[in-house]
């Protein structure tokens, strides 16, 4: 009974982890968690929409950006990573694929890479509430060829951000 208890236990441990966290160093995938941590760290979510198997620039982007340790210590200190995958050669898991493409719909994602910059609230019912300019996506970051220069076009989104929101 003990042994069958820590089983099942070690199999739910296992499938929190990998609905969490994306396969990269700091990339979570849970929904809402991602969110709750957004409000409670108070930083806003940089969502990464990517084809991680099949898309050339979100693969160059990866690369030359998000892997670098100076995107990654920038991050750690300034916003909470979100990767929202849309791959051809795996499968996702469904609920996971479900809330990518809800996500996606939200923010009108045509193409990829599309990095968004945004914050969340959360309301007295407890539903989420997005902070996003979709009519003049500001928030809106695609391919940058550096970390240098995709970390100084984040930190001019993030002070337009403080400005609106």
């Amino acid at each position: 009974m003990f042994t069958n208890n820590l089983y099942k236990l070690l199999i739910l441990t296992v499938f929190i982890c990998f609905n969490s966290y994306s396969q990269k160093e700091g990339w979570l995938t849970g929904f809402p968690e991602v969110f709750e941590k957004s409000i409670k760290e108070k930083k806003p979510i940089m969502a990464n929409f990517t084809g991680s198997d099949w898309c050339g620039w979100c693969i160059r982007l990866d690369k030359a950006v998000f892997q670098t340790d100076e995107f990654k210590k920038w991050a750690k200190d300034n916003v909470i990573l979100l990767e929202l995958d849309f791959p051809r050669r795996k499968k996702l898991d469904p609920t996971l694929e479900a809330t990518n493409n809800e996500l996606q719909n939200i923010f009108q994602v045509r193409g990829f890479p599309t990095v968004w910059l945004f914050s969340v609230t959360k309301t007295e019912e407890g539903k989420f509430s997005i902070n996003a300019n979709l009519s003049n996506p500001f928030q809106k970051m695609g391919y940058m060829g550096s970390a240098k220069d995709f970390i100084s076009k984040a930190e001019y989104i993030l002070e337009k951000m403080n400005e609106v929101y």
